[in-house]
């Protein structure tokens, strides 16, 4: 059972997911693409951990919280680039999130809690950052894979498919190997396990 705090933070991390310029189709009709994406990640959650905390759902659901206002291409599209846009997403949708759960009548330790998870502090020490990250993995595999792999060479996709793997714990391994993808994507997969 959720508490009316949670209901009303989810309900306000979907309306702003929900203004989302970038759509995309599902199940026949055109819809923001965040609000497809947070799904997909509380969707996974509920298969690593049906018994998860409200902090660790509600950090699931704000994980790309307003990501489009901040294109990849407002940074340097070059490594570090990239990371400076990644640590300033990481720290910027932590802090909408936190806000949220003020807003939705959390505390401040519990709306810290989800801003340290939306984070990903302490990864390897949190079971819960560790099953965020899983979930981010697995839907990264299930949802934006097959695209990936097709704009990228071989040898960045088998370095990307590595470094997540490290990142996923024994039982987002498990998982991801279950997930249904194309031959070629199974083979990339196969491959940068067997090169591991």
């Amino acid at each position: 059972m959720s508490s009316s705090s949670f209901d009303t933070a989810i309900r306000l991390i979907d309306e702003a997911h929900a203004q989302d310029p970038n759509r995309v189709q599902s199940n026949g009709e055109e819809v923001p693409y965040e609000l497809v994406y947070s799904n997909k990640m509380s969707d996974y959650l509920n298969i690593c951990d049906k018994a998860a905390s409200e902090t660790l759902r509600l950090a699931i659901r704000a994980q790309h919280l307003r990501r489009w206002e901040v294109p990849r291409d407002s940074y340097a599209m070059n490594k570090t680039g990239y990371h400076m846009w990644r640590t300033y997403l990481k720290k910027r949708q932590a802090d909408l999130a936190a806000q949220i759960c003020l807003d939705s009548g959390y505390s401040s330790e519990e709306a810290d809690r989800v801003a340290a998870l939306v984070k990903k502090e302490n990864l390897k020490n949190d079971a819960e950052t560790q099953t965020l990250e899983d979930v981010a993995c697995l839907v990264f595999l299930d949802d934006q894979f097959e695209a990936f792999k097709k704009e990228h060479d071989e040898a960045k996709v088998l370095g990307i498919l590595r470094k997540t793997w490290i990142k996923m714990s024994p039982r987002g391994h498990e998982l991801a190997l279950n997930i249904p993808m194309s031959n070629r994507a199974k083979e990339l997969v196969e491959k940068a396990l067997a090169d591991d």
